[in-house]
């Protein structure tokens, strides 16, 4: 499931590129969430009046979180390769292994993954991307923490998909304000078949997929599952978007997955 939820990801990013184009990183957030909000809306049918106050808040939380998550990551996409992007956005999971395992004081495979991310950032020309597309990333990578931790929690108060349903709701909600504007001048037939079936492979499979993953495993062997985010990411990267890696790059990568399976390593010896 982990497997299958980074590829709809990571190839579902990159084949948005056209869309965060045409529509701008907020439009093609917003698309995605209410396409994704309203099939998932249909299918689970949530109880809305008869959730606990415990619910909502969950349901608030995470879906505010994964539209600003969304949102940081398209426009770090739009700025910086994918590779690198993903690259910055894996330190958040990677810290919540980290500390999850109880190794508050064993930083060392952070700081790994952030001299990968180092040399992801150097082509031997010059520096990639720019500073606005590394926050953006960084950004990212504290919400995808953040979700990591919510998607759990949620999880576990509702039954079935009712609370990604609901979190999806909230996230579509939250993301209008900063992208349906830029939408609805630019929005075509066929640009809205190609959103309607992109939502489908982000956000809501994946996410589906996680919050099943996430119900049957420690939210820090979750982090460390996902250890190889970076290098789908840069295949996504070259595959799709015509973005190759030379060989400090590929080497940075390397990195930063090694960091995850480093993590996962030492805290089955701890």
């Amino acid at each position: 499931m982990c497997l299958l939820s980074m590829c709809c990801i990571q190839f579902g990013a990159a084949l948005s590129s056209s869309a965060i184009a045409t529509y701008g990183p907020a439009g093609a957030t917003w698309l995605r969430l209410s396409f994704a909000a309203v099939v998932l809306a249909i299918i689970v049918r949530p109880k809305v009046m008869r959730y606990s106050r415990a619910q909502w808040l969950g349901a608030l939380t995470l879906g505010t979180v994964s539209a600003l998550m969304t949102l940081s990551f398209f426009s770090a996409i739009e700025r910086i390769p994918l590779g690198l992007a993903v690259a910055i956005d894996f330190l958040g999971p990677l810290l919540v292994a980290t500390l999850g395992f109880g190794l508050s004081r064993q930083l060392a495979w952070p700081l790994i993954a952030a001299i990968g991310v180092l040399l992801l950032a150097y082509d031997g020309e010059g520096w990639v991307g720019n500073l606005s597309g590394i926050l953006f990333a960084c950004g990212a990578g504290t919400g995808w923490a953040c979700y990591i931790l919510l998607t759990k929690k949620v999880g576990s108060v509702f039954s079935g998909f009712e609370g990604l349903s609901m979190s999806l709701i909230i996230a579509a909600i939250v993301a209008t304000p900063f992208g349906f504007a830029s939408v609805v001048p630019h929005l075509t037939g066929y640009g809205f078949i190609e959103m309607a079936g992109l939502a489908l492979l982000v956000p809501l499979l994946p996410y589906a997929l996680e919050m099943v993953a996430l119900r049957r495993m420690p939210t820090s062997s979750f982090g460390i599952l996902m250890s190889l985010e970076p290098a789908i990411g840069a295949v996504a990267g070259f595959v799709i978007l015509t973005q190759p890696l030379t060989p400090s790059q590929m080497f940075g990568t390397g990195l930063v997955v090694a960091a995850s399976i480093g993590a996962t390593v030492f805290a089955a010896r701890a």
